[in-house]
């Protein structure tokens, strides 16, 4: 299943995904963060119950997911970006976070904010949780997955490095990206061997594969829930390969006016502009 938030004329709501339509869940339907927690046989229940389809281009998308507890980051969690960003590969996963604040739609500006002057792009993995989770194992992990989703982990670089912390070059306004839909584990498994690229303005950046995590998704989940309790909705970012704008020579980073396109295989697009804020 394919489970987006849009709004439809005065109608904000969630619904199905089918092709190139979306069917709205009926009216009095739980949230879509309630309808993941209860798990499949209610989310059949209400596909079956759903309204009559919408062409998607007659929606506005939403990030699927609305006001999650916590965003929670892995770094460097592909060889080769570790590489390019001339720092080793960590003994174990590297766990940071970004405000849930930061989250904006898939197809929503970016936001450069007026301290920052480096921006970068990260295209990663985004997975869901459906339900609590707490010292889970390894070999369990994916029951408490509730679907992925793409993400852009976008990153102030100079505010990264004046901070040697990443917290807020992590977590402005727009900095994450999150869509089109969340795609359910039933659909892409561990969802390994996908492709994961970016363009900025139609040029290649980033073109890799899943199957290139250090750490699984199983692995993360599993980790993750040994740190803090693990809510439905929350989200986990897994990572980003080769090509961030801070491992280019020379150097390149986001300026008003680009067009960001960050998709995975199976899991859909974000396309994303970008405009210098004003305060």
């Amino acid at each position: 299943m394919r489970l987006a938030r849009f709004t439809h004329g005065p109608l904000t709501t969630w619904g199905f995904v089918e092709g190139d339509e979306v069917r709205p869940v009926a009216s009095g339907a739980p949230s879509l963060k309630a309808a993941m927690e209860s798990g499949k046989p209610t989310l059949e229940s209400l596909l079956e119950a759903s309204a009559a389809p919408v062409p998607l281009v007659d929606v506005r998308l939403l990030s699927p997911v609305l006001n999650p507890s916590k965003i929670v980051c892995i770094g460097l969690n592909y060889g080769e970006h570790a590489r390019e960003s001339g720092l080793a590969l960590p003994e174990e996963p590297l766990v940071f976070a970004k405000f849930p604040s930061s989250i904006t739609g898939p197809n929503d500006v970016i936001l450069l904010p007026p301290e920052a002057t480096k921006v970068d792009w990260e295209a990663e993995l985004a997975v869901v949780i459906a339900r609590p989770a707490s010292q889970v194992s390894e070999s369990e992990a994916l029951d408490f997955v509730g679907g992925y989703l793409v993400a852009n982990d976008v990153s102030a670089r100079d505010i990264q490095a004046r901070d040697g912390q990443w917290v807020r070059a992590k977590s402005f306004t727009s900095f994450c990206p999150l869509g089109p839909w969340i795609t359910t584990v039933d659909e892409v498994g561990d969802a390994s061997g996908l492709a994961i690229q970016l363009t900025v303005n139609g040029e290649m950046r980033q073109n890799g594969t899943t199957s290139d995590l250090v750490a699984d998704v199983r692995r993360i989940v599993s980790l993750c829930s040994r740190i803090s309790t693990l809510e439905a909705g929350d989200v986990i970012l897994t990572g980003t390969p080769a090509g961030t704008g801070i491992g280019m020579t020379p150097q390149q980073f986001l300026s008003e006016g680009d067009h960001v396109k960050t998709s995975i295989e199976s899991l859909g697009e974000l396309s994303n502009r970008v405009v210098r804020a004003t305060r």
